[in-house]
């Protein structure tokens, strides 16, 4: 696979990340299409791999999501604001401390904004507790399946 193709399919997954944080977008499925394309393309049994790992966490994930209650962020007054700072946290996270660094990324970007927003520490904090229990774990649990992914087909790439 040639590193334009490569370069396309890593801007498909960024797509599938971004497309996590925005309601209505299949995020998750951008991102296992491109890592289908990827593996059709290459032809290395760490591609498969990869693939089956893919389809795994991605069907962990919904039976995870399954499980939680349904996500009514717009009601909890859940701004785009919020989703690009809990995302963003998120993503800074899972590179500086590998993998683990997501969860608390994430809590960490939405208390960010809310601070920002509120001014207070309690306030703050009050907000997140809402809006995670209103959907915010369900959009955690589909990012950093995703994040996992993206790290997998990183680390198949770089050193596969």
């Amino acid at each position: 696979m040639g590193a334009w193709e490569l370069l396309l399919v890593g801007v498909v997954i960024l797509l599938g990340l971004a497309g996590v944080l925005v309601p209505g977008v299949p995020g998750s499925w951008l991102v296992w299409a491109a890592v289908l394309w990827w593996a059709l393309e290459d032809t290395r049994a760490l591609a498969w791999i990869v693939l089956v790992g893919t389809t795994g966490i991605l069907l962990l994930s919904q039976a995870v999501r399954w499980m939680l209650p349904p996500r009514q962020l717009r009601e909890s007054g859940a701004t785009p604001r919020m989703a690009v700072y809990a995302g963003s946290g998120a993503v800074l996270g899972f590179f500086l401390v590998p993998v683990a660094g997501a969860i608390p990324g994430f809590l960490c970007g939405l208390y960010l904004c809310e601070r920002l927003r509120l001014g207070g520490h309690g306030q703050a904090m009050a907000s997140v507790r809402t809006g995670m229990r209103a959907g915010g774990w369900s959009v955690l649990t589909e990012l950093f399946a995703c994040l996992l992914i993206t790290g997998a087909w990183l680390g198949a790439v770089v050193w596969g």
